[in-house]
């Protein structure tokens, strides 16, 4: 499994005009974070920009594997009967990615096939439990997701909320649209090509892309052989706060899904769109002669009531 990304983004049609749109932009988890905003003071959007920066810094160190004595380092190394304390973030990371492997049937799993199932959550206590040796785990499909949902977040708070942020433009969070205008632009374009396949006006909507492309390959954790007739996906979901089961980190879902969703047959995607509340999906073929219908499939979210 890799995590969201892998060659599949979203682009940014074009961004507001005027002396109110502003951009900034952050490395960090390997990629670069953008905050693009309408506001009338220039400076204040650039604080509220800020303190979203390093609160994804904050959770690079409690989220990334690679980080010594990061959470994930500690869960990682727990043996059978061990436990550790935790973030609350962490806690709610691992939550989402439990939620989404019981959801698409074990084909988005954060623990990469070492045993999700055996790590038990103490959410009061903030701590982690491992009912067996060896398991391993990386929030990299999840992530950079969970860091676009909190800084969205805290713009909201700052009321900067005719906002976008994105984390590599493979996640992406789409707050109030600019002044005018119906949504922020977005296209889908085919990994590594300039042909735009879709454009989408985004307002309070999250989204994710992950696809393949030379050297990459995506892998189905249940049966560790890689999946190879589908180039990209991309996943949207409502933007709303609050609600069950990773409700309020909606672009961290969006990015399990994008992942699971280069796994999944389409029925079963199909019945995910149709019975979740909002979930919309495209999923792009590999070029095949003799398989019938578009190489872009789009299948459309059910009723927004669902769920």
């Amino acid at each position: 499994m890799t995590g969201a990304g892998g060659g599949a983004t979203f682009a940014l049609g074009g961004t507001p005009a005027g002396q109110g749109a502003h951009r900034f932009s952050h490395e960090a988890m390997a990629t670069v974070f953008e905050v693009h905003c309408s506001h009338a003071d220039p400076r204040y959007a650039g604080q509220a920009a800020q303190a979203g920066f390093d609160l994804v810094d904050r959770l690079e160190q409690e989220l990334s594997r690679f980080v010594a004595n990061s959470d994930v380092s500690r869960v990682n190394a727990l043996a059978a009967g061990q436990s550790t304390r935790v973030s609350p973030a962490t806690i709610e990371c691992l939550a989402i990615a439990r939620h989404l492997y019981a959801l698409t049937g074990g084909a988005f799993d954060v623990s990469i096939g070492s045993g999700l199932e055996d790590l038990e959550l103490d959410p009061d206590a903030f701590a982690v439990h491992a009912r067996a040796d060896g398991i391993r785990l990386d929030l990299g499909g999840i992530g950079k997701g969970y860091a676009v949902d909190r800084m969205a977040e805290l713009l909201d708070e700052w009321d900067v909320d005719h906002a976008l942020v994105h984390g590599g433009f493979s996640s992406v969070l789409a707050l109030e649209a600019p002044p005018g205008e119906d949504g922020w632009p977005l296209t889908l374009s085919e990994p590594g090509k300039s042909r735009v396949l879709v454009r989408l006006a985004a307002r309070r909507r999250a989204f994710s892309a992950s696809g393949t492309r030379k050297g990459d390959h995506i892998v189905d954790p249940r049966t560790g052989r890689p999946v190879r007739d589908r180039l990209a996906a991309w996943v949207a979901l409502p933007a709303t706060p609050g609600g069950p089961e990773g409700g309020g980190s909606p672009a961290a879902v969006a990015e399990g899904l994008s992942t699971a969703l280069m796994i999944l047959p389409e029925k079963e995607i199909a019945d995910l769109c149709r019975e979740g509340p909002g979930l919309e999906a495209w999923l792009l073929r590999e070029p095949d002669e003799g398989r019938r219908g578009p190489p872009l499939v789009h299948l459309p979210a059910g009723p927004a009531d669902l769920g």
